[in-house]
């Protein structure tokens, strides 16, 4: 949520936004913003007005009652002035209402450090050279992965793994949880799939995505596009204690996108899919750790790919291709030889306080002081179909089979698919 109290004291900072993400129908919903935050200021100060002239009016009415009562026209002006106050709380209700549901869609400022064009921050491992065949081949002629039938089942986006597939895919969640929790510290979470509307309000999924989210219309619930959603959301309207910032969660849930207007694009294989599995990371921090706290998390999300023994490369997002509620992205992009591109498989992004200000998270410094926004983070760690493209397509082998990294290995069973 835009901070209303950032926009009247720095406009210049928040306007400058819009032209930073290539948005500019932003200034057209900024002026509103500021027209109706300006209104709602100016009936604020007028009904603190009437509503003193009232208390004043009833102190004095309680000494004319005593003295013989008041006169009809008396109760009259008080009946006008009570009346003028009630229409007034109903025109302020209903401008901080519509004030509340354009704020909504405003995104996260960029952070000043933010580029305007992509940058290369760093990268590790050598790319294996372009070539090969590419992971849909090599799943194909393993028996591992079915396409035709997940689209019989439900479309094309949905894919079905099958026999060693199914077990890669679920030895890669197990190897990542693990990680996570033992040496990176994390807390596990087994979240709900289905969240209601203001979860998602919450982390800036709705309202201006909501054509790309799954929806049970009759429950009023939402399929969820990551973890993210419920894993921030666990503390929505508490007060935490600062002294346990920062803290971690992990997550393994299945992932629901329909991302409309997609068509078409990259839907060979693994490569865009509307159903996917993926391991996330949420961290909460005080607004000073939170630039530390990023750093970290990218290098959780980069220990993975280490470990995986895949070439990545980690990118620096322009303000004008990261998400809506983010305010710095790092993408981490696995090089996969056999398409011969660098796959993004986790964004690691800071939010600063924007979703805990959506989702009312706050903590206490210290017992006695006034409570602060917490920053909250998230990245994949890692999502599964690119991160499964990119393994076949770098350990494939000249006999058609898979090395399986030696860290994957006891949690597949064997060091090789064929």
């Amino acid at each position: 949520m835009i901070d209303l109290k950032l926009l009247r004291a720095s406009p210049g900072q928040v306007r400058a936004a819009p032209a930073r993400r290539g948005d500019a129908s932003l200034t057209r919903l900024l002026d509103e913003i500021e027209a109706l935050d300006m209104k709602r200021r100016t009936l604020t100060a007028q009904l603190d007005t009437l509503k003193a002239e009232r208390n004043d009016a009833a102190k004095a009415d309680a000494l004319a009652a005593k003295a013989g009562g008041l006169s009809a026209t008396v109760v009259a002006e008080r009946r006008k002035l009570g009346e003028r106050i009630t229409s007034l709380e109903s025109e302020l209700r209903q401008i901080e209402t519509t004030l509340e549901a354009k704020a909504l869609f405003v995104p996260n400022l960029p952070l000043p450090d933010v580029p305007d064009e992509q940058a290369v921050l760093r990268t590790w491992g050598t790319p294996v050279p372009k070539g090969g065949k590419p992971h849909w081949e090599i799943a194909e002629q393993l028996g591992i992965l079915d396409l035709p039938r997940g689209a019989k089942l439900s479309g094309s986006g949905f894919p079905v793994l099958v026999g060693m597939g199914a077990r890669l895919a679920r030895g890669l969640i197990n190897f990542m949880l693990d990680l996570h929790t033992r040496e990176h510290g994390y807390i596990e979470v087994e979240p709900p799939l289905l969240v209601r509307k203001d979860v998602m309000e919450g982390t800036g999924q709705l309202p201006k995505f909501e054509d790309d989210m799954y929806r049970l219309s009759s429950d009023d619930l939402f399929l969820i596009p990551t973890a993210e959603v419920p894993v921030t959301n666990l503390h929505r309207d508490e007060i935490l204690d600062g002294t346990t910032l920062p803290r971690g969660y992990v997550a393994y849930t299945p992932c629901f996108r329909r991302e409309a207007g997609a068509a078409g694009k990259d839907t060979r294989g693994l490569l865009r899919v509307h159903q996917f599995d993926k391991v996330e990371l949420v961290r909460f921090s005080s607004a000073g750790d939170s630039p530390a706290e990023h750093e970290k998390l990218t290098g959780h999300a980069e220990e993975v790919l280490r470990r995986l023994g895949l070439a990545y490369r980690v990118a620096l997002l322009p303000a004008n291709d990261f998400g809506f509620a983010a305010a710095k992205t790092y993408d981490l992009e696995a090089w996969a030889p056999g398409v011969g591109q660098w796959l993004e498989v986790s964004s690691s992004s800071t939010f600063t306080d924007y979703q805990a200000r959506r989702a009312s998270i706050r903590a206490r410094p210290k017992p006695g002081e006034k409570p602060e926004f917490v920053h909250t983070l998230n990245a994949s760690g890692v999502a599964l179909p690119r991160t499964i493209a990119a393994l076949l397509e770098t350990h494939q082998q000249p006999d058609g089979s898979v090395t399986i990294p030696p860290a994957l290995v006891p949690y597949v069973g064997t060091d090789r698919l064929a």
